[in-house]
């Protein structure tokens, strides 16, 4: 599978037509054009509920470790190292990979949702740049 980015509205498409895989951040409204909205986030948003967020799928085993999560700490100096780091991680994941693929393949549009403040450096950003590349 192909992605390519659209830097204006951080949409990646596959190539395969209406086939899309996006992200955004949990606290910004959802929109029907989100689709299929997946948190990829370990811990569930601070001060967001469960109707407010319209999550369709929770896949909190996706997320990385706490470890890996604290060592990184949002600190962009350590954004290559956490990539390669959670890759590893990801490595005994692949089912979860797959469902997001499989929602992908069923639903035509997913929205991978994260709550980290950094848009650029982040575990959603990371897992669409390991995706690009399973």
């Amino acid at each position: 599978m192909i992605y390519l980015k659209n830097t204006k509205s951080n949409k990646y498409f596959n190539g395969c037509g209406d086939k899309i895989i996006k992200i955004k951040r949990i606290y910004d409204l959802p929109t029907k054009e989100d689709g299929f909205r997946i948190l990829v986030d370990q811990l569930w948003p601070r001060g967001l509920s469960k109707d407010k967020a319209k999550v369709d799928l929770w896949l909190r085993n996706i997320a990385p470790s706490d470890e890996l999560r604290k060592w990184f700490a949002h600190d962009s100096r350590k954004w290559k190292e956490f990539e390669n780091k959670y890759k590893e991680e990801l490595r005994d994941k692949k089912e979860l990979l797959g469902k997001i693929k499989q929602a992908e393949k069923e639903k035509g549009i997913v929205t991978l949702v994260y709550s980290a403040k950094d848009e650029e450096h982040n575990n959603a950003v990371a897992l669409i740049n390991i995706l690009k590349k399973a």
